[in-house]
């Protein structure tokens, strides 16, 4: 598999580049929105004016801050894709493949809630280091959050559709499994749809508040301004005490509303219950004539002010009323009924999320059902309670549960027929060496029976023989015994054989539970592996550990195969090499017995370990099946409840060991 279809760098840069444009394009969004939902002052941004205020444009105090997001934003992606990186040497490294998995579940989400926060923070610091006064920072952060919020929910649809790309790509590199961050679906929806909701929510609630505060401060400014155009005469000179008076008969609407008069030609203040700010002073001096006497506290504030220019014996002044727009305790209000929305949406999505979890977890609850049970078929049916996706998706499961379970039971019939096969063709490779076997004793008894007739015609000779005494009857008589124990013997000898080839005949399926002792097992294992070992001239070395009485239930001649193809799979092992041993050891250890089959040969390659009794898998190329340890490993855990292990080394040989419960 070439590295270039696993990770193809051009869709990383490509990537990069659509988060950097998507970030612009709602940073331009951005630029023209803010004035507007924070009631910036008309003709207060991009001039002379707000460099004397702020120090700096709010155009370039924008590009500043954003291009610094941009540079990190791109930092951050280069960084976090360089880690996805693989390389070829890589490749076959499953600890890395897992690793890289991990981080392609985690990223993105940390990504998703990095670029909700960090936008905001930057920002913050940013506008702190500019000089901006404190509810402006507060205000202008809750509108960056609530379009960050924005850029984050695109920009993890985006991410999360790169890095499942790597989960595919991925699947059969290392082990398919759930990794990383583990998150229920109830925060999955909490985490893309609550940004969503914020984004929305905030940028109804400032519009909201800017149409209210414009329409009521237009509407204050009217009230106030023609108060003052009632009680003032542009063209009379007034006292400043008598200024005083007249500003204070005027009926304020709030509470916090109060009087003012300042200088028209410098701003100095000469009446003010509270102080007035630079801002407010020099928005006055500077577009009385342009806004008619409208004057603002600051940059997004709720307070504003309606002056009127007129002729006192301090030379010109504007007089004037500074008032709220909007109480504190409305705000406050406001803020409230947004935290309540904010916590029912969130418990809105908890329940959706609790619903759509609790029918995808009735499918989980069977697959799991199915896992842990110890029979493969699942006959129940899953219950489909709801007319949706998640319905299709309980709908599929059962009918590929019938499937399944017709496939099971073709591959369970498919397997004894091989299994079989695989057992009738080792009992015709067994009883070609037992043939050879029987010559001996048959050949013996042959003798025997030469000598007994020989002995036979002896007596029948020395009847008549008067030097034939009562001694020589009895000598006769002995050797004739003595033959006949010796056939006797040889015919004991025969039964053992044909008793076991006739229980390796027995097919798998049929149980019978039984009793033997190890004692006898070892000697079946001799009598039936001898000519094989012979062959090969291997030595099979005997280590009874234990007692040689312990009894075993179950059919020893299930077991006899087990034992008799792991000893023919080690004389294999050597590939005819002479002069060899296998150990086969018998010891006791908590409440089981361990029967190993020990040699020395070359080992298993890794690649086979990892598949054994997992899988039919052979090392002998086209003379081989693969159905032995498979077929040995199945007979062990089905007849005798217990189990197989190995060690193997390559370059120093193998030990498969059996586990039987006492």
């Amino acid at each position: 598999m070439k590295i270039s279809k696993i990770f193809d760098i051009n869709n990383e840069k490509k990537l990069v580049t659509v988060n950097i444009l998507l970030l612009a394009v709602i940073a331009v969004v951005l630029y023209f929105v803010l004035p507007f939902v924070l009631n910036y002052p008309p003709n207060s941004i991009d001039n002379s004016f707000q460099i004397e205020i702020v120090g700096i444009k709010y155009t370039t105090q924008f590009i500043i801050i954003i291009s610094i997001l941009i540079i990190l934003l791109y930092i951050a992606l280069r960084f976090i894709y360089s880690k996805l990186s693989l390389s070829k040497e890589k490749l076959n490294n499953p600890d890395y493949i897992d690793s890289l998995r991990k981080k392609s579940f985690n990223y993105p989400y940390v990504m998703l809630l990095l670029e909700l926060f960090v936008p905001s923070i930057i920002v913050a610091i940013l506008l702190f280091a500019f000089h901006t006064e404190m509810e402006l920072v507060i205000r202008l952060t809750t509108v960056v959050f609530s379009f960050t919020a924005l850029f984050a929910i695109f920009s993890y649809i985006l991410n999360k559709k790169f890095f499942s790309h790597r989960l595919i790509k991925t699947a059969n590199l290392a082990n398919n499994k759930i990794t990383g961050i583990r998150l229920s679906l109830y925060n999955k929806l909490l985490i893309q749809i609550l940004p969503l909701f914020l984004y929305s929510f905030v940028l109804i609630l400032l519009i909201s508040i800017s149409l209210m505060t414009k329409e009521k401060g237009e509407l204050l400014y009217h009230f106030y301004r023609q108060d003052l155009l009632s009680h003032f005469d542009e063209n009379t000179i007034y006292d400043i005490t008598e200024v005083e008076n007249i500003l204070n008969s005027i009926e304020f609407k709030s509470e916090g509303d109060h009087a003012l008069i300042m200088s028209a030609s410098d701003g100095k203040v000469y009446y003010s219950p509270e102080q007035l700010n630079d801002f407010f002073i020099k928005y006055s001096l500077n577009f009385y004539d342009e806004t008619d006497g409208y004057t603002y506290e600051y940059y997004g504030q709720n307070r504003e002010g309606a002056i009127l220019k007129i002729n006192t014996n301090m030379g010109e002044c504007y007089v004037g009323i500074r008032y709220f727009v909007f109480g504190n305790n409305f705000i406050f209000l406001f803020i409230l009924i947004a935290l309540v929305l904010i916590v029912l949406n969130c418990l809105f999505i908890f329940f959706i999320g609790k619903n759509l979890s609790n029918d995808i977890n009735s499918v989980i609850d069977g697959m799991k059902h199915i896992s842990n049970s110890n029979d493969f078929i699942y006959d129940n049916s899953l219950t489909i309670t709801s007319n949706d996706e998640i319905g299709d998706l309980t709908a599929s499961f059962n009918d590929i549960q019938k499937l399944t379970k017709t496939y099971v039971e073709q591959l369970h019939n498919n397997q004894e027929t091989l299994m079989e096969s695989e057992r009738l063709a080792s009992l015709g490779q067994l009883i070609g060496g037992i043939a050879h076997n029987l010559k001996t004793p048959i050949m013996s008894i042959a003798g025997a029976l030469e000598g007994l007739k020989n002995l036979i015609k002896e007596y029948e000779d020395s009847i008549d023989d008067p030097e034939v005494n009562s001694q020589d009857h009895h000598d006769i008589a002995h050797d004739m015994t003595e033959w006949i124990y010796k056939i006797k013997d040889y015919t004991k000898y025969m039964s053992d054989i044909i008793t076991a080839v006739k229980g390796q005949a027995v097919t798998l399926s049929e149980k019978s539970t039984v009793h033997f002792t190890l004692d006898e097992l070892v000697k079946r294992v001799d009598i039936l592996m001898k000519h094989e070992l012979k062959n090969a001239i291997i030595y099979l070395n005997v280590s009874m550990k234990t007692d040689e009485t312990t009894v075993i239930n179950g059919d020893i001649n299930s077991l006899l195969q087990v034992i008799n193809n792991m000893i023919s799979n080690a004389i294999q092992a050597y590939n005819g090499e002479k002069n060899k041993n296998i150990e086969l050891i018998l010891e006791s250890k908590n409440n089981n017995i361990y029967i190993s089959v020990k040699d020395y040969a070359s080992g298993m390659p890794k690649n086979v370990q990892e598949k054994l009794f997992k899988e039919m898998i052979t090392t002998k190329g086209k003379n081989g099946t693969g159905l032995g340890l498979y077929m040995s490993y199945s007979t062990i855990k089905a007849h005798f409840n217990g189990d197989i292990i190995f060690e193997s080394e390559e370059g120093k040989g193998t030990m498969f060991t059996i586990i039987l419960p006492v």
